[in-house]
């Protein structure tokens, strides 16, 4: 049966406004979306009063959500965090062998997050956390193309021309790893140091690629992830990405449950903007308007020579202003009465300093 993708679709007229509850509670740091769905099926979730018995249900922001009687608070804007993963800890929110986990290490004052993408317990360094799942989807996808690099030591001597044979691909067990760049660093003795840069990320791709080339990976760190870079985070330390610049760099809007907040105090001035633009009035510090278009059979590049205005003989204090034009012989007298000559007594002022010339003919006072 084909899939109609006509927007006049009936199916798609009659699916009701919002997104999946579980992606709500999700979004709202509840719980996860599964655990959503545990929260449904057993009976601790109600919708607009009434109890919900299943996630099959989209809600909107007007819905009134509760679990365990307990309304649920509208989501938060979507939050990333920098996090410099420390080697011996596992990316999931709990292990069954009990191992140390990268969200026990967080701080308390932290919101629910969960990570992008993944690092294994013998790698370390950056590991992006986010309170929005949708947000997190939408980095680790491969169309999203986002580059991940990391600096790989590995223990033997590299071939440059089998490293430059991955910027092509590679299939290693029936596997498929998109283009790989691989840079040397420095050799050192038995081990060298490589710069690993590639866009898909898949489990474990630098350890089995390397391998794959006789090259056994003893320590891992990865620098950036698309924009976001590692810089001076200290081991285990944690650090947000301000919004301003996760709007810049992810862009601000779009699909809901991603939508990059910027805080009140933004969101005041953009409606109070508004507001002014509706009412006729221009923004503050902007001149606005349309150009003057110049008028028939003038040329518009180049400027009109300013009409000449006649110069004030004093300014209005009272000096003479003779710019723009020749000195004149009244000019010269109004200067001289103004402006005494030098060694000459001002009025109310002190007697002028007598001065002598030297046997070398400098003046003395």
């Amino acid at each position: 049966m084909a899939i109609s993708h006509n927007k006049h679709d009936p199916q798609k007229q009659n699916t009701p406004p919002g997104e999946r509850i579980a992606k709500y509670l999700a979004r709202a740091g509840i719980c996860s979306r599964r655990e959503a769905e545990r929260l449904i099926a057993d009976g601790r979730v109600t919708l607009d009063g009434r109890l919900l018995t299943s996630p099959a249900v989209n809600v909107t922001g007007k819905s009134r959500i509760a679990v365990d009687d307990k309304p649920v608070p509208a989501p938060a804007p979507a939050r990333l965090w920098r996090y410099y993963k420390p080697r011996g800890q596992v990316t999931t929110s709990r292990d069954p062998q009990g191992r140390p986990t990268v969200f026990d290490a967080l701080p308390a004052d932290m919101p629910r997050v969960i990570s992008v993408g993944r690092l294994d317990i013998n790698s370390e360094g950056l590991l992006l956390l986010t309170n929005d799942g949708a947000l997190a989807r939408r980095l680790e996808l491969p169309a999203t193309g986002l580059v991940r690099r990391y600096r790989a030591r590995v223990f033997g001597k590299p071939d440059p021309a089998a490293l430059d044979a991955l910027s092509g691909g590679v299939e290693i067990e029936g596997v498929r790893y998109g283009a790989i760049q691989v840079r040397i660093d420095r050799q050192q003795r038995d081990n060298a140091w490589l710069t690993v840069t590639l866009a898909e990320g898949k489990n474990r791709e630098v350890r089995r690629v390397l391998a794959h080339l006789g090259l056994r990976v003893n320590r891992l760190i990865r620098l950036s992830y698309g924009p976001f870079q590692l810089g001076q985070l200290e081991e285990g330390a944690v650090a947000e990405v301000p919004p301003r610049i996760l709007a810049d760099q992810l862009g601000e809007g779009g699909r809901e449950g991603w939508a990059i907040g910027r805080g009140k105090a933004r969101q005041d001035k953009t409606a109070g903007r508004a507001a002014g633009r509706a009412a006729g009035k221009k923004p503050a510090g902007r001149t606005g308007g349309k150009a003057r278009q110049p008028a028939p059979g003038k040329n518009p590049t180049i400027a009109k020579k300013p009409a000449h205005k006649p110069v004030r003989d004093t300014d209005p204090q009272g000096r003479a202003k003779t710019a723009g034009r020749a000195k004149t012989d009244a000019d010269v007298a109004t200067a001289a009465r103004a402006k005494p000559a030098r060694g000459a007594q001002r009025p109310g002022g002190p007697p002028p300093k007598q001065t002598r010339t030297g046997r070398k003919g400098v003046r003395r006072p």
